[in-house]
């Protein structure tokens, strides 16, 4: 299920998600949003609607130490806090002694993060992601729309994921996260944002 696309904007990061709830070949459009704010976070959800429940009303995101790496702060701070939320609501899995939670995009001081199931977490450098059986859709679509304007490129990715995946589907939530100036760090992104 899903399609959760997240793009950099200069100093901006714009995230969108559909709203389908897959059940085997059942769909069902959900009310509750796969793309929402905690904090000063903005975070966009696959792999389980408890999973995002519990990162939107449960989490409490940690306060970057003053100094500290963005990248460093995600995957250690960041990163516990999300596993530790998710082992307290039930969420958390072990499997052959590796535990595991779930998929899901987090734009935090103007840049993009990818949460992977193994608490991984991912930074390109081309200025866009997504994830979610849409993703392939999207990407190709992101890729195709350089220069035009960041929320409409958000929205086309979704509507070719929803128009090719039997996973994806409207309406969508599209939401925009403004960095904070103070102690901004951008990554080095490519051309092809």
């Amino acid at each position: 299920m899903t399609c959760i696309v997240g793009l950099i904007d200069g100093r901006r990061v714009w995230m969108g998600g559909d709203s389908a709830g897959v059940s085997g070949l059942d769909i069902t459009v959900r009310a509750d949003p796969k793309v929402f704010r905690n904090g000063d976070f903005l975070i966009g959800f696959t792999s389980s609607f408890r999973m995002g429940q519990l990162l939107a009303f449960r989490l409490t995101p940690p306060k970057r130490p003053e100094g500290m790496d963005v990248f460093r702060f995600m995957v250690t701070d960041f990163v516990d806090a999300v596993r530790d939320c998710l082992k307290e609501g039930g969420y958390a899995q072990r499997n052959n002694d590796a535990e595991q939670g779930g998929s899901f995009l987090v734009a935090y001081h103007g840049r993009l993060f990818s949460i992977q199931s193994d608490y991984q977490v991912c930074e390109t450098t081309r200025g866009f992601h997504a994830i979610g059986c849409g993703a392939d859709y999207a990407l190709g679509s992101l890729a195709c729309t350089s220069g035009q304007p960041a929320e409409q490129r958000v929205r086309r990715a979704l509507e070719c994921a929803e128009l090719l995946n039997g996973g994806v589907r409207a309406p969508f939530r599209i939401e925009l996260l403004e960095a904070d100036e103070e102690n901004l760090t951008l990554p080095l992104l490519s051309a092809v944002a």
